[in-house]
This record gives structure tokens, sequence and C-alpha cells, in this order.
């Protein structure tokens, strides 16, 4: 096999490799959408600048963000590991890095989940298998509790800072950004990652944290927008329906309704992934959102999930939804116009296909 044969297969199994890495973190978080819309719901409610304000309500918040959805992640994380002893042991560390953080913990239940889980699996299939049965539910219960504790305390001390300050240092980062006027420049490392899958890691792990502070002090936060946002990917979509090739355009019309009505963005990602150019279509289109979100002051009183436009309404504040949608609309046609350019409105699609049939003999259609 020459060079140039080996470039697209590493590219294949590279691409394959960051799609399963995303999968896994999907699978962390998609189990656990509707713990994430109820919190948002009660945040859009009850919280002093929501529907309706409620003090006792209100205190539902900060608990089941900073508390309750970093342990259904780091549980579901130990789960896909290994199974339901996994799934504990995940939930049993989760609470040591969750418990006195400053920010909501999502990426690192994503990391200390499955470590755990991972930890445990190895003790089970080195030793936990050679104990007898006479002894056997004793060694499992006392090796969950002691494997999970230890990753408890060694995520209190250790991981959980460690977690908290990069998430610091990305919102800081952001921060800047916001504060030079620059925002928008988030969409060139936020879009390229959505398509690789990290679009679950991308919004809980970084930007939600960050919204979450931001929307306590001032009942609204930009960061919900950034990844949710379903307009970049309906531009695309639509784009593709009408020139794309013969199998996107077959397929795109559902696509649209899945993704910007059901929320679900992934359903887009193999098109892009099919035509890379088109990754173009989508940071011009998410900055494009995120710089009228800007001079709207637009922002969410929670995190949108899944990123339905539904969704995205629910969790509007009074007063909000002008610059909301606006944003939007704005996003989907800059990725519509760029996508539709980058497929010449459908010149190639049609040519490839003309020649096609000529190859295979049938009528050339016009």
């Amino acid at each position: 096999m020459t060079k140039t044969e080996d470039a697209p297969s590493r590219a294949h199994q590279l691409r394959a490799s960051v799609q399963r890495f995303g999968g896994h973190l999907a699978g962390m978080v998609m189990p656990n959408i509707g713990a994430f819309i109820a919190w948002g719901l009660i945040t859009a409610l009850f919280i002093p600048s929501g529907w309706l304000p409620n003090a006792q309500l209100a205190e539902l918040v900060d608990p089941m963000v900073k508390l309750l959805l970093p342990v259904l992640i780091g549980y579901t994380g130990g789960r896909l590991v290994h199974g339901q002893r996994g799934a504990v042991v995940g939930a049993v560390a989760t609470v040591g890095i969750a418990v006195g953080a400053d920010v909501p913990m999502f990426l690192g239940a994503m990391l200390i989940g499955p470590l755990a889980a991972f930890l445990l699996k190895l003790w089970d299939n080195s030793v936990g298998e050679k104990v007898g049965p006479g002894f056997k539910m004793l060694v499992d219960n006392f090796s969950a509790g002691i494997i999970g504790g230890a990753m408890a305390v060694l995520g209190s001390l250790a991981i959980g800072p460690v977690v908290e300050a990069i998430t610091k240092a990305l919102g800081n980062g952001v921060q800047f950004l916001l504060d030079a006027h620059l925002l928008p420049l988030v969409s060139v490392i936020v879009e390229p990652a959505k398509v690789l899958f990290l679009n679950n890691a991308i919004n809980h792990g970084v930007l939600s944290p960050l919204g979450v502070t931001h929307s306590a002090e001032t009942g609204k936060a930009i960061e919900f927008l950034i990844e949710p946002n379903p307009g970049p990917g309906l531009g695309i979509l639509v784009a593709l329906a009408l020139f794309g090739a013969r199998a996107a355009r077959a397929t795109a019309p559902g696509a649209i309704v899945i993704q910007f009505l059901g929320g679900i963005h992934e359903i887009y990602f193999p098109y892009i992934l099919a035509a890379p150019r088109l990754i173009l279509a989508a940071i011009a289109g998410g900055a494009s959102g995120v710089l009228v979100f800007s001079i709207f002051g637009a922002g969410l009183t929670a995190t949108p999930s899944p990123g339905s436009i539904f969704a995205v309404l629910a969790v509007t504040p009074k007063g909000g939804w002008l610059g909301v949608l606006a944003g939007v609309v704005i996003s989907a046609a800059v990725s519509f116009i760029i996508a539709s350019l980058l497929l010449k409105f459908g010149r190639d699609a049609r040519k490839a296909e003309r020649e096609q049939e000529v190859a295979n003999g049938g009528t050339v259609k016009s």
C-alpha cells in the first residue's frame, strides 16, 4: 500500500476515533437530558428574573446544577464502563469533586465517573473473580466502597481543583473575548468541536458552568446560546436540501425537522464530515449569531437541552425573545448563504450526477 493510500486510511481512523470519543461523552449526557430540562425550567420560572419568581423554589437551582447533574453524569459514565457497580462508584467519586466547587463540575464528572468505574473493573477482573462464593458479596461491597471513597477523596483534593482551574481559565478566555467585543471568535473553536461530536463536552463542560455564574449575577447568560444555537445547522441543512448531492437532497429535509425542532444537532455532523468545507459555513453562521446576540444583549436563563428552537425559547427571559430569535435567524441565513456558495448552488452535484448517469448508460437529465 502506498503512502497516498495510507493517508486517507489514517484520516478515516482518526475521524472514527474522535467520533467514538465524542459518542462516549454524549452517552454520559444524553440519558440525563430530562434532568437538564427540569433544572432549566425551574431556573427559567422561579429565579428572581424568571416568569414566576419564587424565593423558596429558586433554592432548588444551585443544588441541582452543582450536585445533582454532575452526580448523574458521573453515575451514567460509570455505568457505561462497568455496569451498575461502576455507576455506584462513579456517583460516589463525583460527589468528591462536586461538593464545594464554585462551578458546576460537568467536565470533572465526565472524567472521574468513568475513571473510578474503570479502576473497579480492573479490581473485579483481577481479584474479584477469584473470591469464593461465601465472601463474594462482602468483597464486592467493600471493594466498591473503598475505591469509590478513595476516588471521592482524590477528586476533592486533586482532580476537582485541577478541573475547576481549567474551567476558570477557559472562562477567563471567553470573558476576555466578551470584554474585547470579540466573542464571535469563540465559534472558530466551538463549531469544529461540535462537528467532531464534542458538543456535549464543550457545552456542558465549559460553556454551561460559565453561563451559570453569569446567569446568577444578571439573570441571563449569552454562554447558554453559543453551542445550542440551532441556526447554523439549519442553514447548512437547507442548503444541502436544495444544492447538495442526490443522497443529501433526499435526507436533509428530515434532518431539518430532527435538528431544528427536535434539537438533535448530531444529525447534521455527518453531512459536514462528508464535505469538510462546509465547516466554514458553520463557523460563519455561529459567529454571526453570537454577534447578533451580543448586540441585542441576548441571553438565556439556563442551558437549553436539547438544542431545539422550542427549548431555546422556553428558557428565554422576559423581554428577550427578539434578540434570541434575531440571532438564530441571522446565523441560519449566513450559514445557508456560505454553504450554498461552497456547494456552488448545486452545479458540481448535478454535473457528477449527469456523468454517473452517462457512465451507467442511462438517460441524461437536465
